[in-house]
C-alpha cells in the first residue's frame, strides 16, 4: 500500500493536483483513498461533484456509527473523505484533522477497505502539528509538495521538506520532490529547479498550465474524468506513474498514537 501526502500551499492547486492523481490512479485498476486535511473541506469535490459532510461535521452531531457516514465514492471509485475544521473562530484546525484522523482508526478505515494508495491532500502553508500529523505520525510515507514559481509557494515547500527532514530519524515520511503547477511566472522552470537543488531534491514533474483544468473544475469534475482524451488528462496520468515510480509500499510499521497538536 502507498501512503502519500500531497503538500502546498493554500491555493496553489494541491487539491486539483490531488484529485486528478487519484482519479488516474484509480482509472488504472487501484484502489484510491483521498483523504481531505484542508479546513475548506474541498479537496474530493471535483472526484464526487459535490461538496462532503465531513468527518468532524459528523461528530458534532455525536459518534459516527458507521464508514458510510463519512466516506463515499467518487469517480472511478476513488474513496473520499473530508476531515474538515472547526467553525471560524472556535476552535483549532489542526486539532480537528488529528480528531478525523482517530476517528477513521477507529472505525478501522484501512482494514476495511484495503486501499493501494492513500493520497492525503493536506494545507502547506500552515507550520502546525496537526497539519503535520500525515508525516508525524506514520501515516504517509512519501511527501512531495506542490509549487508554482511564486515565492510564497515556494518558502511553503521550504517548510515542509525541513518538516520532514527533521522527522526522518523517527522512520517516519521521506520528502519526495516537486510538484510544478506552472503559473507562468518569469524564468518558472528555474527558480523552482533552484529551490529543489537548495532542498537536497528535485523536481518529479511540471504540470503546464491549461485551460482544460478550468473548464472542468467549473462542471464539478477532474480532468482524468471529465476530459479523459486530453492531452491534459495525460500529463496527469503520467504524474500518477511516476509517483508510483517514486514511492514505496508502507503497510507496515505504522504508528498511530496521536502525539499533541502542538497549537495553542
Amino acid at each position: 500500500m502507498r501512503r502519500i501526502a500531497i503538500y502546498g500551499k493554500g491555493g496553489i492547486g494541491k487539491s486539483t493536483t490531488a484529485s486528478n492523481i487519484s482519479d488516474a490512479l484509480a482509472e488504472s485498476g487501484l484502489r484510491v483513498m483521498q483523504i481531505g486535511c484542508d479546513p475548506k473541506a474541498d479537496s474530493t469535490s471535483n472526484l464526487t461533484g459535490t461538496s462532503r459532510r465531513t468527518v468532524l461535521d459528523t461528530l458534532r452531531e455525536g459518534p459516527v456509527s458507521s464508514l458510510d457516514d463519512v466516506v463515499s465514492e467518487g469517480s472511478h471509485g476513488v474513496l473520499c473523505v473530508e476531515c474538515g475544521g472547526p467553525r471560524p473562530g472556535t476552535g483549532c484546525a489542526g486539532r480537528g484533522i488529528i480528531a478525523a484522523f482517530q476517528e477513521l482508526e477507529r472505525l478501522d478505515a484501512v482494514s476495511v477497505y484495503k486501499p493501494d494508495v492513500i493520497i492525503y491532500d493536506v494545507l502547506g502553508d500552515v507550520v502546525c502539528g496537526g497539519f503535520a500529523m500525515p508525516i508525524r505520525n506514520g501515516y504517509a510515507r512519501d511527501v512531495f509538495v506542490v509549487t508554482s514559481g511564486e515565492k510564497m509557494s515556494l518558502y511553503a515547500a521550504g517548510n515542509i521538506a525541513i518538516a520532514v527532514n527533521d522527522l526522518k530519524s523517527d522512520g517516519y515520511a521521506r520528502f519526495g520532490g516537486l510538484i510544478q503547477n506552472s503559473r507562468g511566472v518569469a524564468d518558472e522552470d528555474s527558480l523552482v529547479d533552484r529551490t529543489a537543488e537548495d532542498l537536497g531534491s528535485s523536481v518529479l514533474y511540471r504540470l503546464p498550465r491549461d485551460p482544460e483544468v478550468q473548464r472542468c473544475e467549473e462542471r464539478g469534475t477532474t480532468v482524468v474524468s471529465g476530459a479523459p482524451e486530453s492531452a491534459m488528462a495525460d500529463r496527469y496520468r503520467e504524474l500518477a506513474r511516476k509517483l508510483l515510480e517514486k514511492t514505496s509500499d508502507a503497510s507496515g510499521g505504522i504508528r498511530m498514537d496521536a502525539p499533541p497538536c502542538g497549537c495553542d
